[in-house]
């Protein structure tokens, strides 16, 4: 069990991941028992309700070490993490109880599907997902777009807008958990993404599926995820971008030590990477949202820019399929559009633009 960040397990584990990550796979199946075994969802609850107790810092580092080993299985975790906070800190005490000891242990996974209600479908007059209230409970109807490893999870945390019976939408939302297998649930296969193909990230139909009062974790309130772990583009996307940068600049650094011409690129690129690794600490510790997004933004382009770095230093090697640099460089453009808030990404096109040919 890593019960610190600093113990030489978290690094053995990571070690692990990297080299299971070499082989591909559908389903990271043997890099998440392993993250389960070593106690990786006891490190976000305190030690009174079964945790580790490991401070956001702490966490940080953990999600480093890991995501620059395999970002793959580090996103399904991240998502798998947002489930068991939000059931964590619900006021439903009879779901909590049943369900937080074996989402502790890893016996039972949970997953979640909420980015329609933060930055996904956004644009569109009707909601993806909505629910009409019965007396013991809700008619849940829609979609889901993205929600990842839905196939390797026992139940996932939806949200969904309110709908009078007249069809008009309220501006109430509800958060729950149902079943995977429930009657009118269906999982649909992963898409074929540019990258993180094996997360298994793709749409979840819900068709007429019945939740009860008792499987409620929020709602009905408007802005439902305010105060229950809810936002986009937090610090903790950020940590998974600049865990790429830490793999892209591993290599680099190993190609330096034969390759003097590249010494000041490299670093170039891991000073701006120990900049931003120290802001996000700073923010993390003071638990600052202000600042998330600007090291979001920040996180972004250096994701880019590292990894394309390390394209340039693998010459035409990294462009063979296959390669850790081609990959880095297709993951680097995931964190583009994931959990990717209007504020980031205005960041990122007016950067991209200030690049002019004179």
């Amino acid at each position: 069990m890593i019960r610190h960040p600093s113990d030489a397990q978290l690094q053995t584990l990571a070690l692990s991941l990297r080299e299971l990550s070499q082989s591909k796979t559908d389903w990271p199946t043997q890099q998440l028992k392993q993250c389960g075994e070593a106690g990786f969802y006891r490190w976000f609850v305190s030690d009174g309700v079964g945790g580790f107790g490991w401070s956001s810092a702490d966490i940080a580092r953990g999600y480093l070490e890991l995501g620059a080993a395999c970002l793959t299985t580090t996103f399904i975790l991240t998502q798998r993490i947002a489930a068991l906070k939000r059931i964590a800190g619900c006021s439903n005490e009879a779901l909590r109880r049943s369900m937080l000891p074996k989402l502790l242990d890893g016996s039972v996974t949970a997953t979640v599907g909420i980015s329609h209600l933060t930055t996904s479908r956004q644009h569109l007059k009707k909601p993806a997902l909505f629910a009409r209230q019965e007396s013991d409970g809700f008619r849940i109807n829609g979609f889901s777009p993205w929600v990842t490893g839905g196939c390797g999870a026992d139940f996932i945390l939806m949200g969904a807008q309110l709908e009078s019976e007249s069809g008009e939408m309220s501006d109430e939302q509800i958060l729950f958990v149902v079943r995977t297998d429930a009657a009118g649930v269906q999982v649909a296969p992963g898409q074929a993404l540019l990258a993180l193909s094996s997360s298994q990230t793709g749409p979840v139909h819900c068709d007429n599926v019945f939740v009860p009062h008792e499987s409620l974790i929020a709602g009905p309130i408007e802005n439902v995820l305010v105060g229950n772990g809810g936002g986009a583009g937090g610090l903790q996307t950020s940590v998974l971008a600049l865990s790429l940068v830490k793999a892209a600049l591993g290599f680099i650094s190993d190609e330096a030590t034969r390759r003097p011409e590249i010494v000041d690129s490299q670093e170039g690129l891991r000073a701006q990477y120990e900049r931003l690794i120290e802001q996000l600490f700073s923010a993390a510790e003071g638990n600052d949202a202000a600042a998330a997004a600007e090291i979001r933004s920040q996180a972004n382009s250096l994701a880019l820019r590292a990894t394309q770095a390390a394209l340039v230093v693998a010459k035409g090697a990294g462009f063979v399929d296959g390669h850790p640099v081609g990959r880095w460089c297709k993951e680097a453009m995931f964190f583009l559009v994931w959990s990717c808030p209007q504020s980031v990404a205005q960041a990122n096109l007016n950067e991209f633009a200030l690049c002019s040919i004179e």
